[in-house]
């Protein structure tokens, strides 16, 4: 059996290194994609956070849309945050609209009826940015 030689404590730790970035990539933002696809879902149609990470390429981040959800107040132009629900048409974003009731409220006004905090009719309403957009 050998033995596995350890580094010894005087091994200068390698710095991290600012990789050679060209224009526009450094400018990039997760957020700003996804703001740009939940501006596009149409008044009285809702779509899930799952839904926004798979169309960005992003299968797995669901809730970084979540976490881009709940910023969505300070972007301009406006983001319709109130038309992104949980993938069964849970409105689990609620707690972050300035009141409790006020995403139910946004959604009724699009004439998108809610019972129990959940999208009545989620699977008609549900709107796939995967078939809906074109990359």
């Amino acid at each position: 059996m050998s033995k596995v030689k350890l580094k010894d404590k005087k091994t200068p730790i390698k710095k991290a290194i600012d990789l050679p970035v060209e224009g526009k990539a450094k400018e990039y933002s997760f957020f700003k994609d996804v703001y740009d696809v939940v501006r596009q879902i149409p008044k009285g149609r809702v779509t899930s956070y799952g839904a926004i990470a798979t169309y960005l390429g992003t299968k797995l981040s669901a809730r970084m849309v979540g976490w881009a959800m709940n910023a969505a107040g300070f972007a301009k132009p406006k983001v319709p945050a109130h038309r992104v629900v949980n993938r069964n048409g849970m409105l689990t974003g609620k707690h972050h609209f300035a009141t409790p009731t006020l995403m139910e409220e946004l959604l009724k006004k699009e004439k998108i009826e809610v019972k129990k905090d959940t999208v009545v009719k989620f699977k008609e309403l549900f709107w796939d940015p995967a078939t809906e957009l074109s990359i």
